[in-house]
């Protein structure tokens, strides 16, 4: 069947922007990539990207080498257009809301390149009724498509599941719908199911609310089991033998662009949204929490002026993505309380704060604070461990991931305090 749409151009070139125009383009489509980001573009354009993510330089170049990829800061005239840009939080009177200007200001910079048949896709996550206003507003004296898609894709995994997950596509009608439909089915081999646009956008709020609000219970049983001496670990673990329960793992805050933003915007139209708001609260009140143990342990040795090495910045592990990453509140609440930090992350190349290697971050620290669950965390060697040891000042290991090696860690002569374990050491 031949195409109805032949050239897209997407719009935000970050996370989800790049990787989908590059598939689009690898999947015989003309495609603009544009950013607003002069210095993004560049890198784009000299191979040189800021996203690290398996497999997507390897793409990215195939798309420009092609020619069926070409990136600048501007639109141009297409027959579609994919909105990928952020959607951040902001607080008005103490309450949440979507910052929409990103997607605002997008859809102005296409609006004088549409033309009656154009097709709208936006991927952003937004609240409730946004596409249909938007479409509203566009579909004034012309005849255009719209329709919603949400992304559903995880950092170290973006290309293969843009491939294999399944798809929402909400249409603000069928026929929008139907067109959204065959520019995914050039590249998703999952299931792609159709519904209106409001629908999609409910869903997408949904999803990452489920995994907020279940996080959110596994934080609170780890604040429990820690005031009645029980390790949250080991009950979790024994819990999930029911074959009706998966209580999911502690942490020390939610983060990451999708989990730790999305509950809000359920929150800002629904005002009654009391345990989805309780959820999101406790979650990012977990790097306080965390902290707080830390100081406890610092205050109970008598250790004054203290220095914290912290290990990972990053959001989750084994990727170098820190949007929303709970270490950015830790470090903030420690710098607070008049305690040195000392940031180590392998994945991540920069930061808000400076990042420095493994022994200059360990070197006359009194404590070591895992944020991030990095797989070279757990596979630090017993003489690596030595010399982390031989190099503080105080031998404090605070692990609110359980991946270190706990055992090897106390072998070597650290202290060792894993977040929800009442029983201690």
């Amino acid at each position: 069947m031949e195409r109805r749409i032949e050239k897209i151009c997407v719009i935000g070139l970050g996370y989800i922007g790049l990787p989908t125009a590059s598939m689009l383009a690898n999947h015989g489509y003309r495609v603009v990539g544009v950013d607003i980001d002069r210095e993004r573009v560049k890198s784009i354009e000299e191979g040189s990207l800021n996203i690290v993510e398996p497999g997507l330089k390897t793409l990215v170049s195939g798309a420009i080498n092609s020619g069926n990829l070409k990136v600048k800061t501007t639109p141009e005239d297409a027959d579609a257009y994919i909105i990928c840009v952020p959607t951040p939080v902001k607080w008005e009177n103490n309450l949440p809301k979507c910052d929409l200007s990103y997607v605002y200001n997008a859809i102005e910079s296409i609006k004088p390149h549409l033309n009656d048949g154009n097709l709208i896709i936006i991927e952003s996550t937004v609240p409730p009724r946004t596409t249909e206003r938007i479409y509203q507003y566009l579909n004034n004296g012309r005849k255009i498509y719209m329709a919603y898609c949400p992304e559903r894709v995880l950092p170290g995994k973006i290309l293969k599941e843009l491939v294999e997950n399944d798809r929402i596509i909400g249409g603000v009608n069928r026929e929008s719908a139907e067109l959204a439909k065959e520019i995914y089915s050039s590249f998703v081999d999952g299931n792609i199911y159709i519904t209106d646009s409001t629908t999609a956008e409910m869903v997408k709020l949904m999803e990452n609310t489920y995994r907020d609000v279940n996080i959110a219970l596994a934080n609170e049983f780890a604040k429990i089991c820690e005031e009645i001496k029980v390790n949250v670990w080991e009950a979790i673990a024994l819990a999930n033998k029911h074959p009706r329960v998966n209580i999911l793992n502690p942490g020390p805050g939610v983060g990451g662009h999708c989990i730790s933003v999305d509950p809000w915007f359920i929150v800002e139209v629904y005002k009654n949204a009391k345990l989805i708001r309780c959820a999101r609260e406790l979650n990012d009140g977990m790097p306080y929490y965390v902290c707080d143990l830390l100081c406890k342990e610092l205050e109970r040795r008598g250790i004054e002026n203290a220095k914290v090495a912290i290990f990972g910045v990053a959001y989750k592990g084994n990727v170098e993505d820190t949007r929303e990453s709970p270490g950015r509140k830790v470090i903030e609440y420690l710098l607070s309380k008049g305690i040195s930090i000392s940031i180590y992350d392998p994945y991540v190349k920069t930061f808000d704060y400076p990042l420095e290697d493994l022994k200059d971050a360990v070197k006359n620290a009194d404590a070591i604070l895992v944020i991030t669950d990095h797989k070279d965390f757990k596979n630090f060697k017993e003489e690596e461990i030595r010399e982390i040891y031989r190099l503080m000042r105080n031998k404090i290991v605070m692990d609110t991931r359980n991946i270190i090696k706990r055992e090897l860690w106390r072998k070597v002569g650290f202290y060792v305090k894993l977040l929800g374990d009442g029983k201690g050491e």
